[in-house]
């Protein structure tokens, strides 16, 4: 088993700073929805706070040099505006 050491910075309340040896990510939202945007692509995680079950799915930024995947940032863009306005109300 191998040693892992990670270092969250919170930037604002549901926007934190994910820092590692492998690299670094956002993250966007808390407890019950949150978006990880990383180098190998986006992460969106949805669950029910206090039972375990969560459900989360992965949009790669490229699969296999097959290039640039547009729908990745649009994804990761609208998830973000989502949370932000859940997050501070419009």
């Amino acid at each position: 088993m191998g040693l892992r050491v990670r270092k969250i910075v919170r930037i604002l309340p549901g926007v934190r700073l994910n820092l590692s040896k492998s690299g670094g990510s956002l993250s966007l939202g808390g407890r019950g929805l949150s978006v990880n945007l990383g180098k190998d692509g986006v992460r969106t995680t949805a669950g029910m706070p206090g039972t375990g079950v969560s459900y989360s799915t992965r949009a790669p930024w490229s699969t296999g040099g097959a290039g640039f995947k547009p729908w990745a940032v649009v994804a990761a863009v609208a998830a973000v505006v989502v949370l932000a306005t859940l997050a501070f109300g419009a």
